[in-house]
């Protein structure tokens, strides 16, 4: 009777988890949502806009708020075929959807928000379909007389914004939007001096925000770490080793010193996955060969944050700060994964005798499942 519950427990602990990863398992790279980078220019009469963007989730009509793929979304069919279009036929599409897009971009000036002109529209020619294609929307506004400050931002809709004001020296502003919300009052024609500790914080929320809940990979593999063991000593020794490793490539590849294609990269970051999951199973204890693997595998990871922080589009003048940050707050939300994991199993079962057999070891076969299933995703679809 207590092996039947017990196995019973582990069969619905295992099921949830498997669930859970396979809901995440089926991003494909060409539907990832990226942050828009937006360069702006304050003058004394007028605001000038370059936005970097996937504009085709704009004139599908999609809600990106809190979305992770557009592959989730009602109007992905609307998505795939807006992709496929030549620019010609997309800009055609844009400038039809112009007047709904232009009510959801915000440049307040004194409490009065003032309406975007459309100055052009650059589209990438020869899309590939494996990645979004990348299009600059240029908008402009005249700004009435007087020296009230511009904030800028545009609908929740239309997913994170990164802005950057240019022209305007060493502390020009650089925000990272979300949720609709306006930047800071940017005064015309002159820089507004931002702290380092605004950008500091920022990134910090958004390292931890790769991790929890965008990251599912990364969190994929600091599980396969937690469930190798729930001793502090080689789990302290695992999570260090992939730290050093990741911060090291991070800053590397955000420095272009090192570049690896995306294409190599994130089919290792699969295997990796897969491996710690392997390994798990197996039950190797030799701690010193697992914590050097886990160091190269955190390499590999590291260049995977690179492209993400990449497109928030950081200044070289904050470029130090805002890595620091991002850094720390994905550490924050490797942690958080950790935490959670030994609240939801390590603390009630880490103890029993079944834990390994039950547990741990059908975590681990999900862990390696789904990264192998990436793997393949990853270099053949």
């Amino acid at each position: 009777m207590i092996l039947r519950r017990v196995l019973s427990n582990s069969s619905n602990i295992t099921f949830l988890l498997a669930m859970l990863c396979l809901m995440f398992s089926t991003s494909a790279r060409a539907h990832e949502i990226r942050p828009a980078v937006a360069d702006v220019s304050v003058t004394a009469d007028a605001v000038e806009m370059s936005i970097s963007l996937t504009l085709e989730p704009l004139i599908a009509g999609i809600n990106l708020a809190g979305l992770e793929n557009t592959n989730d979304a009602p109007e992905a069919l609307i998505y795939d075929q807006l992709r496929a279009q030549s620019p010609e036929a997309l800009r055609a599409a844009f400038e039809g959807a112009w007047p709904r897009i232009q009510d959801n971009i915000q440049i307040i000036v004194d409490g009065v928000t003032l309406p975007p002109e459309f100055v052009g529209v650059s589209i990438t020619p020869n899309p590939d379909l494996e990645l979004p294609r990348d299009t600059t929307l240029t908008l402009r506004a005249d700004l009435p007389m007087g020296d009230a400050p511009v904030q800028i931002g545009w609908s929740a809709s239309y997913g994170e914004l990164v802005l950057r004001q240019v022209g305007g020296g060493a502390d020009a502003y650089q925000g990272f939007l979300t949720n609709g919300e306006l930047s800071a009052p940017l005064p015309r024609g002159t820089a507004l001096s931002e702290g380092a500790w605004p950008v500091f914080t920022r990134y910090v929320v958004a390292g931890f925000e790769h991790i929890i809940p965008l990251g599912i990979d990364h969190i994929l593999f600091v599980l396969g770490l937690f469930f190798f063991s729930l001793r502090l000593k080689p789990l302290l020794l695992q999570v260090s080793a992939f730290t050093l490793a990741h911060t090291i490539t991070l800053a590397l590849a955000s420095l272009e010193i090192v570049r690896v294609p995306a294409s190599v990269v994130e089919p290792l970051i699969a295997a990796s996955i897969v491996y710690v999951g392997v390994e798990n199973i197996l039950g190797r204890e030799n701690l010193s060969a697992r914590t050097a693997l886990v160091f190269g595998f955190g390499l590999l990871h590291g260049l995977g944050f690179a492209s993400v922080l990449g497109d928030f589009g950081i200044t070289a003048d904050r470029f130090g700060v805002a890595l620091v940050g991002f850094n720390i707050g994905v550490e924050f939300g490797q942690l958080a994964v950790i935490g959670l994991a030994f609240l939801a199993v390590g603390l009630w079962f880490g103890k029993r005798d079944w834990y390994r057999p039950f547990i741990a070891i059908p975590a681990s076969v999900v862990i390696s499942a789904i990264g192998a299933y990436w793997v393949v995703e990853r270099t053949l679809l």
